[in-house]
C-alpha cells in the first residue's frame, strides 16, 4: 500500500482540518479490517470493538499529525495494536489481582459436510484461536499481521517497528510454538 488514492488524500486533509464527516468516510471502509485485527489479537468482540473505538478515538484526537501523503490503514492498525496491547496488559493485571474473567471465544460456525468433520473443525479451530492467544504477545501480533490478515513482511515490520528479519523469525516462532501445542507435526 505505497501510495493512496488522490480521494483519501483529501479525506486526510479534511480530517486534519476538524472535518468529522471526512473522518467517517475515510475509517468506515477500514473497520473491518481494523476489528478483524482486533479480534483476532484479543479474542473477545466485545473487547476488540472497544478497542477500535479508542483507536479511532485516538486517532481523531491526532489528527493535526496525519500526513495526507502517508497511507491512513498502517497509521490506524499500529494505533489499535497499541489499543489491544493495553487491553491485554489490564487483563494480565486483572487475573493475577484475582479479577480475571473467563474468556467466551465467538467462533463462526464452519460449514462442513458431516457433523463429525464440523464438530472435529470447531474443536481445532477453538484450540488454534486458543494457542494464538496464549502466545507471546510479539509472537501473536507478527502471526496475526502476516499470516492471518495477509500483510507483507516489510508491512508487518513497519507496523511493528522492527526489521523484516525479525518478523519473519517471530512468525516461524510463532507457528512452531502452535505445531507443537496443537500436536499438528
Amino acid at each position: 500500500m505505497q501510495g493512496q488514492s488522490h480521494d483519501q488524500e483529501q479525506l486526510v486533509a479534511k480530517v486534519v482540518a476538524g472535518d468529522r464527516r471526512a473522518f467517517t468516510l475515510l475509517v468506515e471502509p477500514l473497520l473491518p479490517r481494523l476489528l478483524a485485527t482486533s479480534f483476532r489479537m484479543l479474542g473477545v468482540r466485545q473487547d476488540a470493538e472497544d478497542a477500535v473505538q479508542s483507536a479511532l478515538a485516538s486517532a481523531w484526537i491526532a489528527r493535526a499529525r496525519l500526513d495526507p501523503m502517508r497511507p491512513i490503514l498502517p497509521i490506524l492498525t499500529t494505533i489499535t495494536l497499541n489499543k489491544c496491547r493495553d487491553r491485554l496488559r489490564r487483563r494480565k493485571a486483572a487475573r493475577f489481582l484475582g479479577f480475571g474473567k473467563v474468556l467466551e471465544i465467538d467462533l463462526a460456525a464452519d460449514r462442513a459436510p458431516s457433523p463429525e468433520i464440523e464438530a472435529l473443525d470447531k474443536q481445532l479451530l477453538k484450540a488454534t484461536h486458543a494457542e494464538i492467544l496464549n502466545l507471546p504477545r510479539r509472537l501473536r501480533e507478527a502471526l496475526i499481521l502476516v499470516t492471518v490478515e495477509g500483510r507483507s513482511q516489510g508491512e508487518a515490520a513497519e507496523l511493528l517497528g522492527i526489521s523484516e528479519k525479525a518478523v519473519e523469525s517471530l512468525v516461524y516462532r510463532a507457528r512452531k510454538q502452535l505445531r507443537n501445542k496443537l500436536d499438528l507435526e
